[in-house]
């Protein structure tokens, strides 16, 4: 299948114009100027001229009546023009010509001021109008007539994706499985009656492979691919992105069987309200509603499948979503353990890693992380195993790279008073005291106290055996008195509190808040939802959902949370207040220590 021929680029046809008016300019130049121009003459006195003439010095004359001027030339100097102001001299003529002096006409008459000046800036004015038409004839049919749709399409050979490029998706794989299918062989299902689907929404977390799914469908059907993002169909004139609705789908039909993927779909089938008139958006609306009309007008047996994209599922357009139009909702989720391990080993295929590589380790360490962040975690890898100069990628470069991407490149040169860099090697050993002493806590991975340049001062890392799903009322009030560990140290050791714990404080309140609005985890509240959470794949924000009196009780159920949590960390320090010592005087030498290093301290 041959690709379309792509449309000349605006910016290219610019160029094009540019190119011509300067051409123009250089001919007018080099041709006209040249061709009109006064030679070049050497000026004299009369006398000098009669001396010449007397010396029979002179080859040819010319007298200009009309310039009162006399030119001639030399018999030393025949190219050379002399010019010398004409007098009132009778016998000239006769003088010359007793001395054999020719008379002709050595300069043309001089170019009338059309051909110097009118001529060339009529051909300016001309190839400017021929221009600025030129231009106003793409912009109208770009503007005023509507335009295309300016889909990017894609062949075969172009996408270069199939689903072997993407791991980590299998529930999301299977389900787009039948849509390839289809196009292989709609026959079969034709057969039986079955009617695909015409539409399918890919939902999740941004970086998760929606995009790349996509094109992987398309890559496995052999089709075409249409791509185009939500935002391409906004546009300054009203009706301008229903008339890019429609010429999608036209040539959607055309090229059938193919693929038509609307990233980012939320941005034009954002839910409709009564505000269109007052200071809504009649464009986009116009724009929704003429996407709705061409998903139900075109036939679905003809193979056009319609892809979309979003991490905004919840303010869609609920006619968007009824049966009939997007009618498949496929989840395209943050990886689990397994995922996050064969993601990493896929973009590790094209970069050289050190034979021993577990996988395993690095996808335990990234819980939460999307197919991008992985991504980015083996390239940091590769780029740190070239800084220091070796052409394989070991352990500790993805190890190192983890903590890059979480926390930030190390600040070597960052200053820190030994007293400060003292309280920051306990209140991080507090942290994973107080972790290791509780039963339901992640094990403590890494110790560090090298000021990283997303802000912190040092941190603790705490990786789960496995994967870690659920978790219980134990587990989060363990991890909130985790958090609450530093702090304790702080006051413990130097009676004393800073403000390192600020970020410890926001994640420690955070989760007693969720325990009694989201959770259900206390008995003051029992199973009431008292929060409502808002955009779900981009951060998880809340709103309460309950009275002004509802909102204070809450407040103090979270005060007592994490002061008890708190207390609960104070009394662990202070039964081991001489492995505290110990700790901390350790990671104060090395500066950053691993788990097992911890854990072997902490148990002789």
């Amino acid at each position: 299948m041959n690709p379309p021929k792509k449309p000349r680029s605006p910016k290219k046809t610019l160029i094009y114009y540019y190119i011509i008016v300067l051409l123009a300019i250089f001919l007018v130049n080099s041709l006209l100027i040249p061709l009109f121009s006064t030679p070049e003459s050497e000026n004299v006195t009369y006398n000098t001229f009669i001396d010449m003439l007397q010396n029979d010095e002179l080859k040819e004359v010319e007298v200009r009546d009309q310039d009162n001027v006399i030119v001639f030339t030399t018999n030393d100097e025949a190219d050379k023009i002399y010019m010398t102001n004409r007098v009132d001299d009778p016998d000239l003529t006769n003088r010359l010509l007793d001395h054999d002096v020719v008379f002709t006409t050595i300069w043309p008459n001089p170019p009338s001021r059309f051909w110097t000046t009118i001529l060339p800036l009529v051909l300016m004015v001309g190839l400017s109008v021929w221009m600025f038409r030129s231009m106003q004839k793409r912009m109208n049919a770009g503007a005023m007539s509507f335009g295309k749709s300016g889909a990017k399409i894609y062949a075969e050979t172009e996408t270069g994706k199939t689903f072997a490029d993407v791991a980590g998706e299998d529930e999301a794989k299977e389900a787009l499985k039948e849509i390839v299918d289809f196009l292989h062989d709609p026959g079969k299902y034709a057969a039986i009656g079955a009617r695909l689907p015409k539409g399918a929404l890919l939902v999740g977390p941004p970086g998760t492979g929606k995009t790349l799914l996509a094109k992987a469908v398309a890559g496995e059907a052999h089709v075409p691919f249409f791509s185009i993002s939500g935002s391409e169909f906004v546009e300054m004139f009203v009706g301008m992105g229903a008339a890019k609705v429609r010429d999608l789908f036209k040539q959607a039909t055309e090229k059938a069987p193919c693929i038509v993927f609307i990233d980012e779909i939320d941005t034009i089938g954002k839910r409709r309200d009564n505000a269109a008139g007052v200071g809504g958006n009649d464009e986009r609306e116009q724009t929704l509603n003429q996407l709705l009309t061409e998903m139900d007008g075109f036939d679905g047996k003809k193979g056009v499948v319609i892809l979309a994209a979003t991490n905004r599922p919840e303010i869609l357009d609920k006619a968007l979503l009824r049966p009939g139009r997007f009618d498949r909702r496929i989840p395209v989720e943050l990886p689990d353990l397994a995922g996050r391990e064969a993601i990493l080993k896929v973009h590790a295929k094209n970069v050289k890693m050190a034979p021993d590589i577990d996988y395993n380790a690095v996808a335990r360490a990234t819980a939460g992380s999307s197919g991008a962040d992985l991504a980015n975690i083996v390239n940091e890898g590769a780029l740190r195993a070239v800084r220091q100069g070796r052409s394989l990628v070991r352990q500790d470069d993805l190890e190192e790279s983890v903590e890059v991407v979480l926390a930030g490149y190390q600040r070597k040169n960052a200053v820190i008073s030994p007293k400060e860099k003292k309280i920051i090697a306990y209140h991080e050993v507090g942290h994973a005291l107080v972790a290791a002493k509780q039963t339901d806590s992640a094990p403590v991975h890494k110790i560090t106290i090298i000021p990283r340049t997303s802000g912190a001062l040092g941190y603790t890392m705490q990786v789960d055996e496995g994967e870690h799903v659920l978790m219980n009322r134990d587990e989060v009030y363990n991890k909130i008195a985790t958090l609450t560990g530093g702090r304790a140290a702080e006051e413990l050791i130097f009676n004393q509190i800073t403000t390192g714990a600020s970020n410890d404080i926001e994640q420690a309140t955070r989760l007693a808040r969720a325990m009694i609005t989201r959770y259900g985890m206390t008995n003051s509240f029992d199973m009431v939802a008292l929060e409502t959470v808002n955009n779900q794949y981009l951060g998880g924000d809340t709103s309460l959902a309950c009275s002004q009196e509802t909102a204070a009780k809450i407040d103090e159920e979270v005060v007592r949370i994490v002061r008890s949590a708190h207390e609960k960390a104070q009394g662990i320090l202070k039964e081991n207040a001489a492995k505290l010592n110990e700790l901390a005087q350790y990671l104060l030498e090395r500066e950053t220590i691993t788990g097992e290093e911890f854990m072997e301290i902490l148990n002789r």
